[in-house]
Protein backbone atom coordinates (compact mmCIF):
# COMPACT_ATOMS: atom_id res chain seq x y z
CA UNK A 1 0.00 0.00 0.00
CA UNK A 2 2.63 2.39 0.71
CA UNK A 3 3.83 2.14 -3.10
CA UNK A 4 0.71 3.20 -3.96
CA UNK A 5 0.48 5.79 -1.54
CA UNK A 6 3.90 7.29 -2.79
CA UNK A 7 2.90 7.00 -6.35
CA UNK A 8 -0.10 9.15 -6.14
CA UNK A 9 2.47 11.70 -4.05
CA UNK A 10 4.63 11.75 -7.20
CA UNK A 11 1.77 12.23 -9.56
CA UNK A 12 0.52 14.97 -7.59
CA UNK A 13 3.99 16.66 -6.95
CA UNK A 14 4.45 16.50 -11.07
CA UNK A 15 1.40 17.97 -11.41
CA UNK A 16 2.47 20.79 -9.10
CA UNK A 17 5.34 21.46 -10.61
CA UNK A 18 3.39 22.11 -13.83
CA UNK A 19 1.37 24.49 -12.41
CA UNK A 20 4.99 26.48 -10.89
CA UNK A 21 5.29 27.21 -14.67
CA UNK A 22 1.38 27.18 -16.23
CA UNK A 23 -1.01 29.85 -15.26
CA UNK A 24 -4.10 28.51 -14.63
CA UNK A 25 -2.83 24.88 -13.15
CA UNK A 26 -2.87 25.11 -9.20
CA UNK A 27 0.49 24.23 -7.34
CA UNK A 28 -0.01 24.36 -3.89
CA UNK A 29 -3.70 22.46 -3.97
CA UNK A 30 -1.38 19.73 -5.38
CA UNK A 31 1.37 19.42 -3.42
CA UNK A 32 -1.01 19.37 -0.33
CA UNK A 33 -1.86 16.41 -2.07
CA UNK A 34 1.84 15.12 -2.33
CA UNK A 35 2.10 15.83 1.07
CA UNK A 36 -0.71 13.54 2.39
CA UNK A 37 -0.48 10.93 0.39
CA UNK A 38 4.12 11.04 0.80
CA UNK A 39 3.30 10.88 4.92
CA UNK A 40 1.61 7.52 4.21
CA UNK A 41 3.76 6.24 2.02
CA UNK A 42 7.34 7.84 1.76
CA UNK A 43 8.59 9.46 4.72
CA UNK A 44 11.72 10.57 3.13
CA UNK A 45 10.11 11.99 0.20
CA UNK A 46 7.45 13.72 3.04
CA UNK A 47 10.32 15.05 4.77
CA UNK A 48 11.77 16.35 1.84
CA UNK A 49 8.89 18.57 0.37
CA UNK A 50 8.21 20.33 3.79
CA UNK A 51 12.03 20.78 3.50
CA UNK A 52 11.69 22.35 0.26
CA UNK A 53 12.67 26.12 0.22
CA UNK A 54 10.06 26.74 -2.21
CA UNK A 55 7.03 24.56 -1.38
CA UNK A 56 7.82 23.53 1.99
CA UNK A 57 6.73 27.15 4.00
CA UNK A 58 3.09 26.89 2.28
CA UNK A 59 2.19 23.19 2.97
CA UNK A 60 3.47 23.88 6.60
CA UNK A 61 1.79 27.32 6.70
CA UNK A 62 -1.73 25.11 5.99
CA UNK A 63 -0.85 22.22 7.74
CA UNK A 64 -0.27 24.43 11.01
CA UNK A 65 -2.79 27.50 11.03
CA UNK A 66 -4.92 26.91 7.96
CA UNK A 67 -3.28 29.60 6.75
CA UNK A 68 -2.52 30.76 2.75
CA UNK A 69 -0.28 33.70 2.43
CA UNK A 70 -0.76 36.85 0.84
CA UNK A 71 1.46 36.23 -2.08
CA UNK A 72 -0.91 33.22 -3.02
CA UNK A 73 -4.22 34.32 -2.53
CA UNK A 74 -2.85 37.34 -4.71
CA UNK A 75 -1.70 34.96 -7.22
CA UNK A 76 -4.81 32.69 -7.07
CA UNK A 77 -7.26 36.23 -7.60
CA UNK A 78 -5.33 36.90 -10.78
CA UNK A 79 -5.58 33.02 -11.99
CA UNK A 80 -8.96 32.92 -11.15
CA UNK A 81 -9.61 36.42 -12.81
CA UNK A 82 -7.66 35.19 -16.02
CA UNK A 83 -9.95 32.21 -16.33
CA UNK A 84 -12.88 33.99 -16.02
CA UNK A 85 -11.18 36.49 -18.69
CA UNK A 86 -10.56 33.44 -20.76
CA UNK A 87 -14.43 32.50 -21.01
CA UNK A 88 -15.23 35.75 -22.09
CA UNK A 89 -13.02 36.49 -24.55
CA UNK A 90 -13.94 32.62 -25.81
CA UNK A 91 -17.66 33.53 -26.34
CA UNK A 92 -18.92 30.93 -23.72
CA UNK A 93 -22.43 30.69 -23.19
CA UNK A 94 -24.18 33.07 -20.88
CA UNK A 95 -24.97 30.46 -18.51
CA UNK A 96 -22.45 28.45 -18.23
CA UNK A 97 -20.49 32.00 -17.83
CA UNK A 98 -23.09 32.78 -14.35
CA UNK A 99 -22.49 29.19 -12.90
CA UNK A 100 -18.76 29.90 -13.49
CA UNK A 101 -18.84 33.03 -11.87
CA UNK A 102 -20.64 31.70 -8.85
CA UNK A 103 -18.40 28.24 -8.55
CA UNK A 104 -15.22 30.74 -8.96
CA UNK A 105 -16.76 33.19 -6.32
CA UNK A 106 -16.92 30.75 -3.62
CA UNK A 107 -13.61 29.56 -4.57
CA UNK A 108 -12.13 33.40 -3.77
CA UNK A 109 -14.22 33.93 -0.71
CA UNK A 110 -12.96 30.11 0.45
CA UNK A 111 -9.42 31.64 -0.05
CA UNK A 112 -9.86 35.04 1.17
CA UNK A 113 -11.47 33.97 4.49
CA UNK A 114 -8.44 31.82 5.13
CA UNK A 115 -6.01 33.17 7.96
CA UNK A 116 -2.33 34.86 6.19
CA UNK A 117 -0.65 32.86 9.09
Amino acid sequence: MRVIWAIAGLSALSLGLLGAVLPLLPTVPFLLLAAFCFARGSDRLHHWLLAHRLFGPPIKAWRDHGAIPRRGKIAASLSIAAAFGISVALGVKPALLVIQALVLLAVSLFIWTRPEG
